[in-house]
């Protein structure tokens, strides 16, 4: 599921570049929303911050609706949230739509650009969802499973209706996976020491 960077109407910014150079002559100044310290809303921004050397101003929330709210209000700048989430209220116009998080653009939007083309080479951010058992499940049980998850998956119906709350349906073999969370492990790790998140 991809994020999607937003920006009250009134800010200047219409684009990702627009909003990285606005940023970077205010830095500091330039106010984003999360779902509170260490979740991915904050973290899709701080990896921004570190790919760019900006400084922006985090201002956690105990929860994304809080966010979202403050950022409709013109109380916030920018939030990086779920496309889900807000998807309605790009569509109303109540917030602007810069770029999504993910490698690829999103069939919901198929005319925001993703945050990697538009000025942030190699940014990706995707909150992905797995299947995971015990750690001493029998190989049989875990092909298993992983078949009929992937069957799951690929049935039409399914893949639409995901597809139409803004998820990009996929699927891995089990080794895939392994291999997923030790990349994702690793990139996440130094984006959380770097941003100074603290467990609360």
């Amino acid at each position: 599921m991809p994020n999607v960077l937003v920006v009250h109407s009134s800010m200047p910014a219409r684009s990702v570049k627009e909003f990285l150079a606005y940023a970077k002559a205010n830095p500091g100044k330039i106010s984003y929303g999360s779902s509170g310290i260490g979740s991915a809303t904050h973290l899709s921004m701080a990896l921004i911050g570190s790919m760019t050397g900006i400084s922006m101003l985090h201002v956690p929330y105990k929860g994304a609706g809080a966010a979202v709210a403050d950022v409709l209000g013109g109380q916030l700048h920018s939030l990086c949230s779920s496309l889900a989430g807000l998807l309605p209220h790009i569509k109303s116009g109540r917030v602007r739509a810069l770029g999504v998080t993910t490698a690829r653009r999103n069939p919901q939007l198929p005319d925001v650009p993703t945050i990697a083309e538009s000025g942030v080479p190699g940014y990706e951010v995707t909150i992905w969802y797995a299947l995971f058992a015990p750690a001493k499940t029998p190989v049989a049980i875990l092909t298993r499973l992983n078949a009929e998850t992937v069957k799951a998956l690929n049935s039409t119906e399914l893949k639409e209706r995901l597809t139409l709350q803004g998820l990009d349906v996929g699927s891995s073999t089990t080794a895939e996976l392994a291999a997923f969370v030790k990349t994702e492990t690793v990139k996440w790790a130094k984006v959380v020491r770097d941003s100074g998140a603290q467990p609360e």
